[in-house]
């Protein structure tokens, strides 16, 4: 383990639904390998949705997660990550916790806003909040996005945000990108120029550079430590 993600896995973090015990999540494969993942159920959020409902009454679960490097037929829909003119972008460099919209998310840390921005567009981000972390001198930043419109209203840059604190709540399809109701997030260590924003998404060829620059959200979330 290198030095940035021994600083991360030593955070000890407040649990970013609140309202659920982190016993009541259940981990899910939503690869290219998941058979139940039928086109349907891919290109429509509302039958993904469902799907996801099932699956965590199947569980007696409450959250289903995951999703980091895993490769995914998701994003054949929208020309975003499909367009023909650069490589393919398949696999997911965050983690998606699966619940329904207008849940609460919690700040897992104490940060400052970075920035917040509404990605539109099919398979974007929708409402999109960046948070800045300052730990044991090391600076990085969280993202969190398929966010409310709401969650991005009315923001200051610079204001500080307390560990445990109430940070957004999870948007509709209607507002988050046209996605089964979830909250991405995602580590990212060098955020260079970018502006409430940060692909959460990367090609085969690429996936190299993100994973060193965007670690395993869980190294701060701890979700099947517990």
């Amino acid at each position: 383990m290198d030095g940035f993600s021994s600083i991360l896995s030593n955070i000890h973090a407040a649990p970013i639904i609140g309202s659920v015990d982190y016993k009541s999540f259940v981990p899910i494969d939503l690869s290219k390998n998941n058979a139940d993942l039928t086109t349907n159920r891919l290109e429509s959020p509302q039958e993904f949705e469902n799907y996801i409902k099932e699956y965590l009454e199947q569980n007696n679960a409450k959250v289903a997660y995951g999703g980091y490097l895993e490769e995914r037929k998701l994003y054949q829909r929208s020309s975003i990550f499909n367009n023909n003119e650069t490589a393919e972008r398949s696999i997911h460099i965050g983690m998606d916790l699966w619940i329904k919209a207008e849940t609460t998310i919690n700040c897992p840390i104490d940060g400052e806003i970075h920035s917040f921005k509404n990605n539109t567009g099919l398979g974007d981000y929708g409402p999109t909040l960046i948070l800045k972390h300052i730990v044991k001198n090391e600076v990085f930043y969280t993202l969190y996005g398929h966010l409310s419109l709401k969650s991005i209203t009315n923001l200051s840059l610079g204001t500080i945000l307390k560990k445990g604190e109430k940070l957004a709540t999870l948007g509709y399809a209607s507002e988050n990108g046209n996605y089964a109701p979830h909250l991405h997030f995602q580590i990212i260590k060098n955020i260079e120029d970018h502006w409430g924003d940060y692909p959460g998404v990367c090609s085969k060829d690429t996936v190299d550079f993100y994973a060193e620059n965007c670690p395993n959200p869980n190294l701060i979330l701890k979700i099947n430590k517990t």
